[in-house]
């Protein structure tokens, strides 16, 4: 299991590859609900003899409470260890039988469980999905276990990882209101004082059918898929009316600048501004000024930091994709021996350059191609068709925006990436650096 879209992995991960274009790549779905809640989306795809069965529960760290952090990622793990009629430790092994692979990841705003099995195995995967969500086993034993798993995870990706707390320590200067303001993994401490009952009613509020879309994408038939998920998924009771995040960050009145010490070698440095939620109409060329920045060797940020000053070693840019309002990153690792204000200060000009004039049209067509490309790539396999679906129906209401989102990208104009750029790269903002400890 892993943490999606939270450490570093997700502001560097770009991919570009040639394929066709993303409009003729049409991805075909049915969708429909139970009566339960549960929103069912289904995508027929006999090219290969897998299926992809996927569950995507509403519930991220934004729902926590703040006095008991790291809940959703806990559980995405948790719910591993069996069921009434599932052991512990036979999820894995009833997919390694059938040939299968299992995985599952959790973000500020859903969790995602997936398995990945010949098509025959496909009621395998609805079987074990359906356990999960009626009734996991939320045992002392459990608990247990999974405390040490997630001790130990914290060490290995945050702890013992060179600028592992950078994230951590920019969104909770970024964030004073909001429950962004912590990542995914949490609070080690909140896990431990939690006792059975806390995470049983966590387990009932939010892991239910109503909360839930059930995705599958691959080697099906519709109508026997349908016949199998009310047979698995409809005698699942309904839940109760899930909480609703109302909570809204103010605009930052003031820059927040801080600097935090620790065993690392070479000093970081780390802008974030305040930016609208995924979706939104300015969400778009805000994507595309990451790619702009970022993504290549020739983008803005590795030329003039890396190539020609040699300033820095490694610099980015991401925008983060969440449900709510959030946060545009800029960052560098510093060269060896550079101050970091030298870094922070051509970091700033390049955004001056992106609000004071057009991007060049030979720029314009990269970055198009970089989004596009990247639109495609995500739906190169089932587990990413079926993972897509799910989000665009979660978080924007339209599973459908899988063939349509891309619109979106290439009708942003050169002119409205300069208007996002001066709109929101503003003096207020949260500039983070991390330096090495004195005899580090």
């Amino acid at each position: 299991m892993v943490i999606g879209r939270t450490l570093f992995a997700t502001l560097v991960l770009f991919f570009t590859v040639g394929i066709i274009s993303a409009q003729e790549n049409k991805i075909n779905f049915t969708e429909y609900d139970l009566k339960n809640g549960l929103h069912v989306i289904l995508h027929e795809d006999h090219s290969t003899p897998i299926v992809a069965v996927s569950v995507m529960y509403h519930v991220g760290s934004k729902n926590e409470d703040p006095e008991r952090t790291g809940f959703a990622h806990f559980f995405e793990h948790l719910l591993f260890e069996g069921s009434e009629n599932i052991g512990r430790g036979e999820f894995d092994t009833y997919l390694e039988n059938a040939g299968g692979t299992v995985n599952a990841n959790t973000s500020q705003d859903r969790t995602f469980y997936f398995e990945v099995l010949p098509s025959n195995q496909l009621e395998l995967g609805l079987w074990l999905e359906s356990e999960r969500m009626l009734h996991a086993k939320i045992e002392d034993i459990g608990i247990e276990t999974q405390r040490k798993v997630i001790k130990e995870e914290k060490r290995q990706r945050i702890d013992n990882k060179s600028y592992g707390s950078v994230l951590s320590e920019t969104m909770k200067r970024a964030f004073k209101v909001h429950p962004y303001q912590w990542l995914p993994i949490g609070s080690l401490d909140h896990i431990d004082a939690a006792t059975k009952e806390e995470f049983l009613d966590f387990y009932k509020r939010y892991y239910i059918p109503n909360n839930a879309v059930l995705s599958i994408a691959g080697d099906l038939n519709i109508e026997e898929t349908k016949k199998l998920i009310e047979a698995y998924f409809g005698p699942i009771p309904r839940g109760g009316k899930v909480p609703e995040i109302t909570v809204v960050e103010p605009p930052r009145k003031t820059e927040v600048r801080d600097t935090i010490f620790d065993n690392v070698q070479l000093s970081f440095v780390l802008q974030a501004f305040q930016i609208p939620a995924q979706g939104t109409k300015d969400f778009y060329p805000l994507q595309l000024i990451g790619h702009l920045l970022s993504t290549g060797e020739s983008s803005r940020l590795n030329k003039v930091l890396i190539d020609e000053t040699q300033k820095a070693i490694s610099a980015g840019s991401a925008p983060l994709s969440l449900e709510h309002p959030s946060l545009i990153i800029n960052y560098a690792l510093c060269n060896v021996g550079v101050d970091p204000k030298e870094v922070e200060d051509l970091m700033d000009q390049e955004i001056r350059k992106l609000q004071t004039g057009l991007i060049s049209e030979k720029e314009f067509r990269k970055v198009r191609n970089q989004i596009e490309n990247d639109f495609i790539l995500k739906h190169t396999t089932v587990r990413g068709i079926a993972e897509t679906l799910a989000d665009y129906h979660m978080h924007y209401g339209d599973a459908g925006l899988i063939n349509k989102e891309i619109e979106r990208y290439m009708n942003v104009t050169r002119e409205d990436i300069q208007a996002v750029a001066k709109k929101y790269f503003t003096p207020e903002r949260v500039v983070l650096y991390c330096m090495p400890k004195q005899g580090g």
